[in-house]
């Protein structure tokens, strides 16, 4: 931990020239873009296997004609379909999964007030008036949702909600594209697996859950959540289309 708080003051002083007080929090910005380069590559992976699940949905519904009234029997011939196509079914997760560990070092990084032993010196840093360390019901009780740390938090919600709102769009449009086949039994809605349908209709709204995240965590992981989302919002409009 010690190691990564240096590392994100020595790329906050570089950047101090060119944004003064704020140079954490782009430090932050920038080492979010980072990992979402690491990432791309995944992020690719995925977009070519959700395009391929795709291709296989005729496929898919003919196995569930053919298996009818046999589960067992269907998930075998489901997994060797996905093998013979080469397409994981699980791909999507990867880039979600792999952008944990660096949220999670960034949310410890600016809850401890020490680290190493010593003062944790990054919680003196601010994006314009917000402590970096600091949460949302911080700045509701310093001053009210329009003070001065409120307001930046009123601009991270307008930009989570802007990005929900592209992403909700975006996917319902695929959704309709590329809707539940029959399941087992033949009727429109049936799925193979158990909560699928649940699943299909709480997913468009996933990217509100967002907002949750950026009221209670630190302002300095709040910031890398806001990053990504609008990074990944960005590069799936890109990938997908």
């Amino acid at each position: 931990m010690s190691v990564f708080a240096d590392l994100v003051q020595h790329l906050a002083d570089l950047l101090h020239p060119l944004f003064g007080a704020t140079a954490a929090a782009a430090a932050i910005v920038l080492f979010t873009a980072f990992v979402r380069l690491l990432v791309h590559p995944l992020s690719r992976a995925s977009a070519r296997g959700q395009k391929a699940r795709t291709k296989l949905q005729p496929k898919i519904a003919e196995l569930r004609r053919t298996h009818k009234g046999s589960p067992e029997k269907l998930q075998k011939a489901m997994l060797e379909l996905h093998a013979e196509e080469k397409v994981s079914p699980l791909s999507g997760c990867l880039p979600g999964l792999f952008q944990l560990p660096a949220f999670f070092l960034l949310y410890h990084l600016f809850s401890n007030t020490t680290i190493g032993g010593k003062a944790n010196e990054l919680l003196s840093h601010e994006l314009f008036t917000a402590p970096l360390g600091g949460r949302w019901a911080d700045a509701l009780g310093d001053g009210g949702a329009f003070g001065g740390a409120g307001l930046v938090y009123v601009g991270l919600f307008v930009v989570v909600t802007v990005v929900a709102c592209f992403n909700f769009r975006r996917t319902k449009r695929m959704m309709a594209a590329n809707p539940v086949v029959p399941g087992a039994s033949g009727e429109p809605g049936a799925e193979a697996v158990p909560g699928v349908g649940a699943v299909s209709k709480v997913m468009p709204f996933m990217s509100f859950f967002t907002l949750f995240t950026v009221a209670v965590v630190p302002l300095a992981a709040a910031l890398y959540v806001v990053t990504s989302s609008t990074w990944a919002a960005v590069e799936r409009a890109a990938l997908y289309r």
